[in-house]
């Protein structure tokens, strides 16, 4: 697949759940639980113990039915360790050139943090494939929504602090897609199963017509 048809399939339910957790094993039951609800976009920290082989091992179990990537990918080591690991994509929470120049040698799109107009634009032209808004906690869905008045090529994905109840905000003032971790998969699998699929109505609900 080409870059721009995997971001457009990590994107797809406007919804990146992210993965973060403090053992291997947490993680991939985690990422089982997403994914059996319904989840078809999975970043995997590299915070959490033994990331990379969670990347490969659920890469290859998962197959087509989701897109596995690697999260706080910090500089251009992590970024070929994640990719020679199976990540389809690369999130990090700044802007490092190296780790956008990294993904892109080997065909990766990359994700990475921005907090500002101007490092919107700085990531726009290093060709960054979408920009990770974190912490999105520090903003609002109207800030957004004025930005992209301004900046209306900007795919912005508001990640850090996004909750169930504001996500579909941020879609409806413009954001590309929401990144959600604990808020996503806190209570047990029945509750993740119920919370996810209302989300993802939601989220298609509250897209701006036209949107893709």
């Amino acid at each position: 697949m080409y870059r721009w048809e995997i971001t457009r399939a990590v994107l797809a339910q406007r919804l990146l759940a992210v993965v973060r957790a403090d053992s291997y094993d947490r993680a991939a039951v985690l990422a089982e639980t997403l994914v059996s609800a319904g989840v078809t976009g999975l970043e995997i920290s590299l915070t959490t113990p033994f990331a990379l082989e969670a990347v490969t091992t659920l890469t290859l179990e998962l197959g087509d039915d989701a897109v596995v990537g690697a999260g706080t990918v910090l500089d251009g080591e992590a970024a070929r360790a994640a990719v020679d690991a199976g990540a389809r994509f690369l999130v990090s929470p700044g802007l490092e050139p190296e780790v956008i120049r990294t993904g892109h040698r080997y065909g990766v799109p990359v994700f990475p943090g921005v907090a500002t107009p101007t490092e919107m634009v700085r990531a726009l032209e290093l060709g960054a494939d979408a920009l990770g808004l974190f912490p999105a906690s520090g903003h609002s869905p109207r800030w957004l929504a004025d930005v992209r008045a301004a900046l209306p090529q900007a795919p912005l994905l508001p990640t850090g602090g996004v909750t169930v109840e504001s996500a579909p905000e941020w879609i409806a003032a413009g954001a590309v897609a929401c990144g959600m971790g604990s808020a996503l998969t806190e209570g047990d699998r029945a509750t993740v199963f119920e919370r996810v699929d209302d989300l993802l109505r939601r989220l298609a609900e509250a897209a701006p017509p036209g949107a893709g």
